[in-house]
């Protein structure tokens, strides 16, 4: 039985992919525990994994929630919440050095959490990539210029690894991928969804998604019967992005506003802060904590923010989008569900308003039949990926091999 461990940082959507792939471990035999901030070790244990508290106990949606609302500008706002995550996982070295102890795998997360700690003490390791464009094309020929340009990026992105690298008396890197597994980098998205980087090395593996069915999910009779006595509602859910410092009456109006006037029925969840004291209509409504696997496939369409575990939700489970991404990465995942025409174009947040929200819903309407023909045969194909099963095996075929 292989010991194994699993360190990630951020919001439920940075936990959420690696809690399929531990449970999937788990039924194929293998020891694991999954480290992440202490808040979520209800979520972890409620899916049967061992968890291992790391870094400060703070809300980390909250403290997210605090950061975008000082910044607009989507690039600085990803970066600022970036180096507040880097800082944790630099003071958490530590805790995370001792979690490795006596174990025989540390699957490094796309934060690189665990990399350094687990190359000091002599672990293999395997490494997981969300974003295809942080994986660089070693095959691709460079000029002198690409040379020079990527090593001054590269080098300013290893910094804060090597500032961990620094406490155990290593010597620096040039860039993070020095520290990656040379073995195998695990991609957990659809090969319907993008196409295989002819430059990327070998170890680079586009798996397919990984996502559970949460069969056993039972909604409170107040949602079920929404759900039930009426047209298919709009998911409203924003994920990360609707966990509020402050209130947001303002934004919500806008959302509430724009389904009035198309005729919407909508299921919100998220804006606990605002909702609370806001008297929805009677065709829409407020839910919680509601898995996704079962809530999607309620809806007519989703309105997310393209997290990447909104963005596979909605593709497993074969539901069209309406894309409000906030910052870069979700940018990307927004561009991808456009790509494929399962999704409008992306609505960025700094341009929501009432009339564009109205605008995305008739585009949505327009070309609806199209879009929810392309997102259910795309789901049919993810399911016979199996992607977090295909994670496992190669996993298997290359820490036996």
């Amino acid at each position: 039985m292989k010991k194994t461990a699993i360190f990630t940082m951020g919001t439920r959507g940075d936990v959420q992919p690696y809690i399929f792939l531990a449970k999937e471990l788990m039924r194929n035999g293998y020891e694991v525990t999954l480290g992440s901030h202490p808040c979520w070790k209800k979520l972890i244990e409620d899916a049967g994994i061992p968890f291992e508290p790391i870094g400060p106990d703070i809300d980390i949606e909250k403290e997210a929630a605090a950061i975008r609302g000082k910044v607009s500008n989507p690039v600085l706002s990803m970066l600022k919440t970036m180096n507040f995550v880097f800082r944790i996982i630099q003071k958490s070295t530590t805790e995370i050095y001792e979690a490795c102890k006596g174990k025989d795998l540390i699957i490094v997360s796309h934060s690189q959490m665990g990399a350094v700690e687990a190359g000091v003490l002599g672990i293999p390791t395997v490494n997981v990539t969300l974003q295809t464009e942080m994986i660089g094309e070693k095959l691709r020929p460079q000029t002198l210029k690409d040379k020079v340009i990527g090593g001054i990026i590269a080098k300013q992105v290893a910094k804060p690894y090597n500032r961990i690298r620094k406490v155990y008396g290593q010597k620096p890197v040039k860039s993070v991928e020095e520290i990656m597994s040379d073995r195998l980098n695990l991609i957990p998205i659809s090969r319907n969804v993008v196409q295989r980087n002819p430059y990327w090395e070998e170890k680079n593996v586009l798996t397919g998604y990984w996502y559970d069915e949460d069969a056993e999910y039972v909604p409170d009779e107040k949602l079920r019967d929404f759900i039930e006595n009426g047209d298919k509602p709009v998911i409203l859910a924003l994920g990360a992005m609707s966990f509020e410092d402050k209130p947001e009456k303002e934004k919500l109006d806008m959302f509430v506003s724009a389904f009035q006037k198309t005729g919407c029925r909508a299921v919100i969840q998220g804006f606990q802060k605002t909702i609370r004291d806001h008297a929805l209509p009677e065709n829409m409504m407020a839910c919680g904590s509601v898995p996704h696997s079962w809530l999607f496939r309620q809806g007519r369409f989703v309105i997310h923010h393209c997290g990447f575990g909104t963005s596979a939700a909605t593709l497993c489970y074969g539901v069209p989008s309406i894309p409000v991404p906030h910052v870069l990465d979700q940018m990307g995942f927004a561009a991808q569900l456009n790509n494929i025409n399962v999704a409008t174009k992306p609505l960025k947040a700094k341009d929501l308003t009432e009339e564009t929200i109205i605008a995305a819903i008739s585009e949505m309407n327009a070309g609806y039949a199209e879009m929810k023909k392309n997102a259910e045969m795309i789901s049919e194909k993810i399911k016979t990926e199996g992607g977090v099963a295909e994670a496992v095996r190669l996993i298997n075929e290359c820490t036996t091999g």
